[in-house]
């Protein structure tokens, strides 16, 4: 684990020397997502102007779930997110063999490779939206509800980094993987509703049972006003191990099939 600590370590200094060396390309990129952001966070204000409760949540329940689903798409933005949709691209250029010349897991390398200050630089403000809506409930959640909470969050991170390499590794059978990436942000939509909006059995089976995109972010918002549950703590610790376990060996499956460069 120490070895893949410096290894993890010297990239992401690569890629923090890399963006200082164009700060007005993380200036921009910064403002852009912190203006996507605030879109979300202003439409909920405007909707709940015409309403108090969308499914039974109040309008500061509601700004908690978009907090925390922005807080796991920041992290995963700026952990995973450029490595990941690099590696289909690398896949079909041949590329891919720089990887498995790497002193690691060819998984872990391929996947880690390059840090995103911007997406790491908002998750503070998503974490500060998040903290402004339980002041605004008037929550006072103890020690154990917020290390519950981010647990869950770390979890749901898990599950949408599955999911993105699950996808993506689809490359290693097809020409290309394009129009993932769109797939990928149509899915996650649905992670800024309340799991109650979704009425019908279909919806309620796709999207909160099997593709857990609602899931991720609606239970721990709900351990914060609602306090710990240690079951759907349980549940969602178990779909990560699963989704994890699924997406490895979908990606080491296709790398068998990997032609190299030479080839």
């Amino acid at each position: 684990m120490l070895h893949y600590l410096r290894i993890w370590l010297a990239t992401a200094r690569y890629s923090i020397v890399r963006t200082l060396m164009f700060r007005g390309d993380f200036f921009v990129w910064s403002l852009v997502e912190f203006f996507w952001m605030s879109v979300n966070l202003l439409t909920i204000s405007v909707i709940y102007q015409h309403t108090d409760a969308i499914a039974g949540w109040s309008k500061y329940q509601m700004i908690l779930l978009v907090g925390t689903s922005l807080l796991i798409q920041r992290f995963l933005m700026g952990f995973f997110w450029s490595s990941i949709f690099e590696m289909g691209r690398n896949v079909r250029t041949g590329n891919f063999d720089f990887f498995l010349a790497q002193p690691g897991n060819v998984m872990f390398m391929a996947t880690t490779r390059k840090l995103d200050p911007d997406g790491l630089v908002n998750s503070i403000v998503a974490a500060a939206v998040v903290i402004y809506a339980a002041k605004q409930l008037g929550l006072h959640p103890t020690a154990g509800d917020i290390a519950l909470y981010v647990f869950m969050v770390i979890c749901g991170i898990v599950i949408h980094y599955s999911i993105l390499l699950l996808s993506v590794s689809l490359v290693f059978w097809l020409t290309s993987a394009q129009g993932v990436e769109g797939t990928y942000f149509t899915l996650t939509e649905f992670s800024r509703l309340p799991r109650e909006a979704f009425k019908s059995i279909v919806t309620r089976v796709l999207f909160v049972w099997a593709l857990p995109v609602v899931v991720v972010s609606n239970t721990p918002a709900r351990t914060l006003f609602q306090g710990m549950n240690l079951g759907q703590a349980l549940w969602l610790f178990g779909a990560a191990v699963g989704w994890f376990c699924v997406a490895a060996f979908v990606f080491h499956r296709g790398l068998r099939r990997y032609a190299s460069a030479s080839s």
